[in-house]
């Protein structure tokens, strides 16, 4: 991913696409009962990456939709490439959603709380198969799907040890903006661009507008994740896509 890239949002609970408000499993939106259809739909609109998220995973720490993830992978991995997260905690649950075609996988939890995992990952796959998720409430990077009772680590001191690791893409959101529609956290995402001097920082939480889009480009971002605000329909894929060329 030479390039700035919008990453379309498919999070997936009970089999369902849902957004949730700030992590929130009680504060949940359903948007579609059918995922495979929502990744085609976004990939016939023009996007070249896919955001898959296992909630359910993410909450239990093992994989739940791993054969929802791998029909999506069939459906459009000819034409986009998909990245997945939620409950990746094992090198070989990485490896087999990995050996499934997913592009990339991103691992949060077990990359905070265990030494040396995101490194193993990235000796055995490489550095463009792996991101690390940084979900940061109140400056600490949260692991365990946000609900409290996992690892945390000051996402600033987070970004400089996985760098460190050999890490070089993270995923950064905000979790207090995460579906609230209120615009992504600059000043978070600038401080970990400048942690990651050698890495990349894809956006994620918050971005509701093209000029969002255009804003954390000029941080220095090199893509953003956009859900509710596709799924709600106050920003088009195409107008988001737009953004990153429009300057």
């Amino acid at each position: 991913m030479a390039t700035f890239e919008i990453l379309p949002a498919i999070d997936l609970r009970g089999g369902l696409v849902v957004r949730l408000r700030q992590g929130d499993f009680e504060r949940q939106t359903v948007y579609a009962d059918d995922p495979v259809a929502a990744a085609r739909a976004f990939v016939d609109a023009g996007a070249r990456w896919l955001h898959v998220v296992d909630l359910d995973g993410a909450r239990t720490g093992r994989q739940v939709h791993a054969n929802v993830v791998t029909k999506i992978v069939a459906a459009v991995g000819e034409r986009a490439s998909v990245e997945v997260a939620g409950g990746l905690r094992t090198r070989s649950a990485v490896a087999e959603v990995l050996s499934a075609g997913a592009a990339r996988v991103v691992v949060g939890t077990a990359a905070l709380s265990v030494p040396g995992f995101a490194a193993g990952l990235v000796k055995a796959h490489g550095t463009d198969r792996i991101a690390v998720a940084l979900d940061v409430r109140d400056g600490m990077a949260a692991g365990a799907a946000w609900v409290g009772g996992g690892s945390e680590s000051p996402a600033a001191d987070a970004v400089v040890r996985l760098a460190d690791e050999g890490v070089t893409w993270f995923e950064v959101t905000a979790i207090s903006r995460d579906g609230m529609m209120t615009g992504p956290d600059l000043k978070l995402l600038d401080t970990m661009v400048a942690g990651a001097p050698a890495g990349r920082v894809i956006a994620s939480g918050g971005i509701r507008s093209a000029a969002d889009v255009r804003a954390v480009l000029a941080l220095g971002c090199s893509g953003a994740i956009i859900g509710r605000a596709l799924y709600d329909g106050t920003l088009t894929l195409q107008e988001a896509l737009g953004a990153t060329s429009s300057g």
